[in-house]
């Protein structure tokens, strides 16, 4: 008689299972990328978000600064974007700017998982942003806002190839604002695919150079 192959009956939690087991408004964006999971790994946790350009993503991304141009007030965008800055916070930096920054990092488990997430208003014009904590992230109920959470997470797929996923989640704090976020995830939903997917597609091109160099 043949032996049957032995099945997994548990799984480890995601960082975004821990920080956002809950949420109601997701979207999953994956790509298959020719470089080891390392190499992969090292690419999105560098990322600049503020280096993704394709026509579709500058659209959606100038659209966000719209209710701003038509109140006559300046867009700021900072120099960059880069998710490691939020796990490697600059030595002697500003408190200002530090509150100034509404995403936080969640967790990371070096060389396959890397979350991050944010607390807004962002169906307003103007995104009302709220500074909460890596240590208060997963706990903050207060009524009126939507707490958003991302992560990249690494899978290696056969030899030298990987699965990278890039997992976005809201969950609100009351009905309400459930309701409006609704709303407004309704508008948005197809720019944050296009968004997530222009992320992947910069760190696809960035590990596959990095793989070619190694």
């Amino acid at each position: 008689m043949n032996a049957q192959p032995s099945v997994a009956t548990t799984a480890e939690p995601l960082l975004l299972d821990t920080a956002l087991p809950e949420f109601r408004f997701s979207r999953l964006e994956c790509a298959v990328i020719a470089a080891a999971p390392d190499v992969v790994y090292s690419a999105a946790r560098d990322l600049d978000m503020l280096s993704i350009h394709s026509p579709l993503f500058d659209a959606v991304m100038w659209a966000r600064g719209v209710p701003d141009r038509v109140r006559r007030r300046p867009v700021v965008t900072p120099p960059s974007m880069r998710v490691s800055d939020l796990f490697e916070p600059a030595v002697g930096g500003d408190q200002g700017d530090l509150e100034a920054q509404p995403w936080v990092a969640l967790g990371e488990r070096a060389g396959r998982e890397i979350a991050f997430g944010a607390v807004g208003k962002v169906w307003k014009p103007t995104i009302e942003w709220r500074r909460v904590e890596s240590s208060d992230y997963a706990g903050f109920d207060e009524p009126g806002w939507a707490k958003m959470a991302a992560a990249f997470v690494v899978h290696p797929y056969g030899a030298r190839r990987s699965i990278l996923t890039y997992e976005a989640r809201t969950a609100c704090t009351d009905p309400v604002s459930t309701t409006r976020f609704g709303r407004y995830w309704t508008l948005v939903s197809p720019g944050v695919g296009i968004v997530l997917r222009g992320a992947l597609r910069a760190i696809e091109a960035a590990a596959e150079a990095g793989e070619g160099n190694t």
